[in-house]
């Protein structure tokens, strides 16, 4: 099987595609619909996701969607199951498994992202025309400290997804950082590299093949509560590469989430990124800076279901362009 996680990751990161990420929750996904002025049922969930995966020409720079498990559940308005329907566009469908940040026991301070405990086994993900699964671990660093232990919990958890996964799935690996807090940018790289570092032991302990995964890394910026003028693209850059050089050159590539930034803003660090050398790839796998912009011009109303999708074309294209800027080292 390790070939065919190989095969996949390279293809989920191929040069000037990247990751849409549709995989909000129902209790999310709801919220943001009430937001929007839409109603909050399960059937404007499935047309909202609709939408985004039938966008025109999405393949050309989106090379998989990841959905939440009642999306893989669901059909387009034709009666195709979201997963073959995905397929039939060219599009790798894969499956968020993990259920959303929670405490630590006791620790006030660190978070940790539980697993479904009625996740679909990798079989059934498989079944479903699945190539991949994402499980995000969160880290608070702003506070005066993070917990080593939670760290390692965490660390753990994702590095025995991952081992889990390559019987015949790419295991997107989401050690995330989170922006919440007063934190500078320099506490963010500090923390972040700390967090790789315990990522890696696991996999490597666990025998993960690097080459038959995706990571999918926090930008090391400041915490959106920070007083100072915020970074620039160049400083984030420069600060977000300086960690992930520790990574081994086998890794198939990096896929960053934009962890609630502006789609400008990451647009912009995604491009300036583009300028370090790397011997991997480095795309993205957004999601609220891609979708955000698609609900909004929708907002519910059938006769805006193209300003929807055009909204949406609009922040993958930007980013795939930048994506294609990548130096090969």
């Amino acid at each position: 099987m390790t070939s065919n996680c190989r095969t996949i990751a390279e293809r989920l990161t191929a040069p000037g595609k990247g990751i849409l990420a549709a995989d909000e929750s129902i209790g999310t996904m709801s919220s943001r619909l009430e937001q929007a002025g839409v109603e909050p049922t399960a059937e404007n969930r499935r047309v909202y996701r609709e939408l985004l995966a039938t966008a025109p020409n999405l393949s050309d720079s989106v090379s998989g969607i990841i959905f939440c498990d009642e999306t893989l559940g669901q059909t387009f308005s034709d009666g195709t199951p979201f997963p073959q329907a995905v397929l039939e566009l060219g599009i790798l469908p894969g499956i968020k498994v993990d259920t959303g940040a929670k405490p630590c026991r006791s620790a006030r301070r660190e978070d940790h992202r539980g697993t479904r405990r009625s996740a679909r086994s990798a079989g059934e993900v498989r079944r479903h025309g699945g190539g991949f699964r994402q499980m995000a671990r969160g880290v608070r660093d702003n506070r005066e400290h993070t917990y080593p232990w939670a760290i390692r919990a965490n660390a753990n958890a994702l590095g025995r997804y991952a081992a889990a996964c390559q019987a015949g799935l790419v295991p997107i690996v989401e050690p995330e950082v989170l922006m919440d807090g007063r934190h500078n940018r320099g506490r963010c790289r500090d923390v972040t590299a700390e967090v790789h570092a315990a990522v890696r032991t696991e996999l490597e302990l666990l025998n993960v093949d690097l080459a038959g995964i995706v990571l999918k890394p926090n930008m090391v910026l400041e915490g959106q509560d920070y007083p100072d003028r915020p970074s620039t693209p160049e400083e984030i850059a420069e600060a977000t590469v300086s960690v992930l050089r520790a990574w081994p050159e086998e890794l198939a590539g990096v896929a960053f989430l934009s962890g609630g930034q502006s789609p400008e803003r990451a647009t912009a660090n995604l491009e300036a990124m583009q300028k370090h050398e790397t011997p991997w790839p480095l795309t993205f796998s957004f999601g609220r800076a891609l979708v955000s912009p698609a609900l909004t011009a929708w907002h519910g109303d059938p006769q805006c279901y193209a300003d929807g999708q055009a909204a949406l074309v609009s922040r993958v294209v930007a980013n795939a362009a930048v994506a294609r800027l990548r130096v090969a080292s």
